[in-house]
């Protein structure tokens, strides 16, 4: 299959034939689809809390003892897709035709004074022409000006505040020093970039980081890693070949954020919040942002020390046939069942009930907002059948779900919540060592999509998601958070919603 300038190539990006080979077959025989029990649900899988729980958790996450706090940013890639409307607008403009109203460039040029990256000098007064469209168009997108268009989503300016200007990477430093911070007075941030937008990076954190650990009383402790290349997977043609460019040479692409599990498993602080770089607000909601993050670790810590204690008193049992044993057993399966959903499977013997307890409770753990589905595109809380025939939580995707099959059809159309990416990991065991995460990633929860080369078909490989497969073997606990906290900016147009904006 493979020549030895394909085993030079596959060699030089730090992967090997075995593990390339073993993608091309995962092309042939595809994904299987999630055995799905039943959605998750306030009642079943999903925790409403009440006020006074609130605080009882806010309280918990300020008391716990913990090795270190940090915030895990994806932030990686440019933010063409945040613009593909544009482009899109750009073109017609370029071609001699006009937008009509209500298209995105049109949207974009009159309101333009409302976003934060607008400077009088640059766009000057609003003019409804098509020839002053084309100029805020191509002054966003290109060198005429912005050069937003092969930016990074984190270094887009979202957000204007009196006397500055402030982009999706600054508020994430201003919510880090608010509910992140260490008793050391500590911000902690692993932010995932691509190498080439690394001076972008460093000059926006440069030009507040001085700033801002004056203003918040903070020091910032901030990290740039990549994604490994070696987790590039190697794409295909419809015929299931390894794809081939015109100097014949594989194809390899990112393999999705799932590859970032690598990067997560290096961050050495026990307790780590997961949230994308544009899901942020105006900092007039920083309350109910930080109010409801807090939260979060209450509840994971609640949950952590909850199974650390249930691992300690099984090491104390020296007979687990006692009766002693069976009881404490007996309470550890009804904690399962009632709090993650966890029911072990109907044929496990007497003899070997307490390794199989054992093996579910000591896992990372990971404490998830969903959000009331109100439209917004997101994958969703479910409970599945596990390999072991167990049942657990889990967070999927659409195409993990069989389209075709009327039963799974159904428990989707009965799914209340969904995922705005809002996680609190524990990442360390009752013993006080850091766990290995690769061991918990479901390597069968991947996706396989159509994409194209040059006008050529291909189909591309997609790892585990990172809050999908990738944590699938993790205890997993799901908590309504409110719709507020959740404001993400997925086209440039979601800067005017209310959240993005000062008012």
């Amino acid at each position: 299959m493979f020549s030895k300038e394909d085993l030079r190539q596959i060699e030089k990006r730090g992967s090997s034939e075995k593990t390339v080979s073993s993608q091309v077959e995962r092309f042939k025989k595809g994904f299987p689809w999630m055995n799905i029990v039943g959605p998750a649900t306030p009642g079943r899988g999903i925790r409403v809390l009440t006020d006074a729980q609130v605080q009882e958790a806010i309280s918990y996450g300020d008391k716990a003892q913990v090795k270190g706090r940090c915030k895990f940013v994806p932030a990686s890639g440019a933010a063409s897709r945040m613009f593909k409307d544009i482009f899109a607008g750009l073109a017609k403009l370029e071609a001699g035709e006009d937008v009509p109203q209500g298209s995105a460039v049109h949207t974009l040029a009159s309101r333009i004074a409302d976003f934060a990256f607008y400077t009088q000098e640059m766009f000057g007064d609003v003019q409804d022409t098509a020839e002053y469209r084309k100029d805020v168009a191509e002054k966003v997108l290109t060198d005429k000006g912005l050069g937003y268009g092969s930016k990074p989503k984190g270094v887009i300016r979202f957000h204007r505040y009196e006397g500055e200007c402030r982009t999706a990477f600054a508020e994430h430093l201003v919510e880090a020093q608010d509910y992140m911070r260490n008793p050391d007075g500590s911000a902690s941030l692993v932010v995932t970039i691509s190498p080439e937008h690394r001076e972008l990076f460093e000059a926006a954190l440069s030009e507040v980081k001085e700033v801002y650990e004056k203003r918040y009383g903070v020091r910032y402790d901030v990290t740039f890693t990549y994604q490994d290349k070696a987790t590039d997977t190697v794409a295909v043609d419809p015929d299931n070949k390894p794809f081939r460019k015109e100097d014949g040479s594989l194809l390899f692409r990112p393999a999705g954020h799932g590859a970032l599990i690598y990067n997560l498993n290096k961050v050495e602080r026990e307790i780590v919040s997961i949230k994308n770089i544009d899901n942020v607000s105006n900092e007039r909601l920083l309350p109910v942002t930080a109010k409801w993050k807090k939260v979060l670790i209450g509840e994971a810590l609640r949950l952590r020390d909850r199974l650390f204690d249930y691992l300690r008193r099984l090491d104390g049992m020296k007979d687990p046939s006692s009766g002693e044993c069976r009881t404490l057993c007996d309470e550890i399966e009804a904690f399962l069942d009632k709090e993650l959903c966890i029911q072990l499977p109907l044929t496990v013997k007497p003899s070997e009930r307490v390794a199989l307890l054992r093996s579910k409770l000591d896992r990372p753990v990971r404490v998830c907002g969903m959000v009331k589905n109100e439209g917004e595109p997101g994958g969703g809380p479910f409970v599945i059948a596990g390999k072991d025939g167990s049942s657990n939580l889990q967070i999927l995707e659409s195409v993990q779900i069989n389209p075709d099959d009327p039963r799974s059809k159904d428990i989707l159309s009965h799914a209340t919540h969904f995922n705005p990416v809002d996680l609190v990991c524990c990442l360390y065991n009752y013993k006080g060592e850091k766990f290995d995460l690769l061991k918990y990633v479901d390597q069968d929860a991947g996706f396989i999509s159509s994409k194209s080369y040059q006008g050529r078909e291909l189909k591309a490989l997609e790892l585990p998601g990172l809050w999908n497969g990738s944590m699938s073997d993790w205890n997993t606990l799901f908590v309504e958070v409110p719709l507020e906290t959740f404001n993400p900016v997925k086209v440039v147009l979601d800067l005017l919603r209310p959240a993005h904006q000062g008012k």
